[in-house]
């Protein structure tokens, strides 16, 4: 909502623009009228919608054009105003709206017949086609200085015109409303179907009323709603619910009788601004992040998400088709989620995004770009739905790591893998892999919908955490800090091409042979005769020499699904940069790790299934 509202009175001489501000601020009628009022403010406790109120007179005869130009500019309402017993001011009335079209800003503007006390005529019917030519008249008040008749209803409208303006909803030639209003108020549906059977029920409706207005309807005046809705429209109403069209047309009838106060209200509640935009301000809060810090979702927002991933999956298959997954983001002004999606997390046999991938898809957007994970959690509406300050409030900024290094521990919950290797020694197929692709399924991935990201689950110690594997272009010489910036590194080396591991000898001593950053390497293509690598030293030898575990054989190419073992292994090290070389060769401390992992993947893919059981 505006902070302030700034009226402006122009009109010709002796129309009586200076007797309508005094009489406000008096509550009598002047008997000495200067030429022109001081600007007067009205503070925001004593006018009816809360704002501070400027109102600005304008005088011919002490005030030049230029001033005229930079007060119109100035305004955010402009109140024309003619004596209803003067044929010639109401004439000029139409000059000076036409001199007004030519100025880039366009305000609502009001017509006020003042003088009303002095004829027993309304000027309305002279008035009104002047009022059809132009879609800027939000009203006309006839008035009367002298009398105080209707001075505070003047002001009281062009506050309105200015907080709750009826142009960008409605079109009156049409008698219907704009585009934009349709499509944000369909939003606003959508987003308050918590169940998406496309009705709003008792409960919603409810909820929507509280939301919006602070208080919920009773029985009684809910019914009454409906009631108005079913003799208007035979589908507006469905299963004791309203349908979208029945939301629709009781806006519209709000705004026909004048009551656009609450459309606006119920906008403004769910992010809209003037021009019916999405507010910057809503979309992206204000959230602090300090250097070293990451950002991820926290239990709310999972609840949330996990809210909106059951209301959209219809057949109730754990998995999101392309339809359910449009229906889903129908919400957003633009389709989020492109096809390389599809290759960044756990998708079904068809290739549909699962429910894990689909909340991994969330954690990658948090981890990566906060700032973007804002924006599609204001789309959904979750800081209405849940109830949230804003936003920012399901977003847990994480400590430094350096402190997690001196503590020796972290509550941190994602846990990024850089991972490096020279073309060809098979870094994606282990990104795939980690998504549960084997070679043969690999191949059938088209190069335009490739991802550079795979992320997913891991259970450390029966812990879930999210693993995000990120392949690094093998350019040596052009590594970026956020190539270099994770938890973990994994230098890959194809077993069968003898030059392979030269690239990651030198990328482990150029970059990471000095850093605390822990490093793991990989045997890739491990179902292939090995060959010499010609390096001065073998892999083994190396890690050893550099105190790194000794290379873990890898391969994608298997009938079934490829093991998960090395990625359990990555995430442990990951959460525990500091543990000895000695235990990481222990296989009892990888035995501790991994325990229990396969048990609690499928118990929490089996408790989300209980959980769907009830609906």
């Amino acid at each position: 909502m505006r902070k302030d509202v700034r009226i402006l009175l122009v009109g010709e001489p002796k129309v009586g623009k200076t007797s309508l501000i005094m009489s406000l601020v008096s509550e009598e009628f002047p008997d000495v009228v200067p030429y022109r009022a001081e600007e007067i403010t009205i503070p925001a406790d004593v006018t009816p919608e809360r704002v501070p109120t400027h109102i600005v007179d304008y005088s011919d005869a002490e005030q030049t054009d230029e001033q005229l130009f930079q007060e119109i500019s100035k305004a955010n309402v402009i109140c024309i105003v003619y004596a209803v017993n003067n044929k010639k001011s109401i004439e000029k009335v139409s000059c000076l709206l036409l001199c007004l079209c030519f100025f880039p800003s366009r305000v609502p503007l009001i017509l006020v017949g003042n003088k009303s006390d002095l004829v027993e005529h309304s000027s309305m019917e002279t008035i009104l086609p002047i009022m059809n030519q132009y879609s800027e008249i939000e009203t006309c008040v006839e008035c009367s200085a002298k009398n105080l008749k209707n001075i505070s209803e003047l002001f009281y409208y062009a506050q309105k015109a200015v907080l709750h303006p009826t142009g960008p909803l409605y079109c009156p030639e049409k008698k219907a409303m704009k585009s934009l209003c349709v499509k944000a108020l369909t939003r606003i549906f959508k987003v308050s179907d918590l169940d998406n059977d496309g009705i709003l029920n008792d409960n919603e409706l409810n909820f929507f009323q509280r939301t919006c207005f602070n208080t919920p309807l009773e029985p009684q005046a809910l019914e009454d709603v409906k009631n108005v809705v079913r003799k208007n429209l035979t589908d507006g109403v469905c299963d004791n619910g309203l349908s979208l069209k029945g939301f629709l047309f009781l806006h519209t009838l709000f705004i026909q009788r004048g009551r656009h106060e609450t459309t606006w209200t119920v906008l403004r509640r769910f992010g809209y601004d003037d021009d019916l935009e999405l507010n910057q301000d809503y979309l992206f809060p204000p959230l602090k992040i300090p250097p070293d810090c990451t950002t991820e979702l926290n239990h709310n927002a999972y609840l949330f998400l996990q809210s909106v991933f059951d209301k959209h999956d219809k057949d109730r298959d754990c998995a999101l088709s392309p339809e359910e997954l449009a229906d889903l983001f129908d919400v957003f002004p633009y389709m989020p989620w492109g096809p390389d999606v599809n290759n960044t997390v756990c998708t079904n046999e068809q290739g549909w995004i699962t429910y894990q991938g689909y909340l991994s898809q969330w954690t990658l957007t948090t981890y990566l770009d906060v700032q973007r994970c804002l924006e599609y959690l204001g789309y959904l509406g979750y800081s209405i739905i849940a109830e949230q300050e804003s936003h920012a409030a399901g977003i847990t900024v994480t400590r430094a790591k350096k402190i997690d290094l001196q503590k020796k521990q972290t509550q941190r919950s994602v846990f990024r893998c850089n991972v490096f290797g020279d073309i060809g020694s098979g870094k994606s197929g282990f990104l795939q892999a980690f998504l549960g692709s084997n070679l043969m399924r690999q191949k059938t991935v088209k190069e335009e919908h490739k991802s550079y990201y795979a992320i997913s689950t891991t259970y450390v110690y029966g812990q879930e955490k999210y693993l995000l594997l990120h392949e690094v272009f093998p350019d040596f010489d052009y590594l970026s800090d956020a190539d270099l910036a994770c938890d973990i590194v994994c230098l890959v080396y194809d077993v069968s091409n003898p030059y392979s591991f030269e690239y990651c000898a030198k990328v482990f001593k150029q970059y990471f042979m000095d850093s605390k950053t822990p490093c793991m390497m990989i045997a890739a293509k491990s179902d292939l005769p090995e060959v010499k690598q010609m390096y001065g030293c073998s892999p083994l030898e190396f890690c050893r020499k550099h105190k790194m575990p000794p290379p873990q054989s890898f391969t994608c190419n298997t009938a079934a699904a490829p093991s998960r073992d090395i990625y359990t292994k990555l995430t442990t090290m990951a959460m525990y940069p500091h543990v000895s070389q000695a235990d990481l060769k222990s296989s009892t401390f990888w035995l501790r790790a991994s325990v229990g992992a396969t048990v609690f993947a499928v118990l929490g893919f089996a408790m989300y299934r209980v959980l769907l059981k009830p609906r």
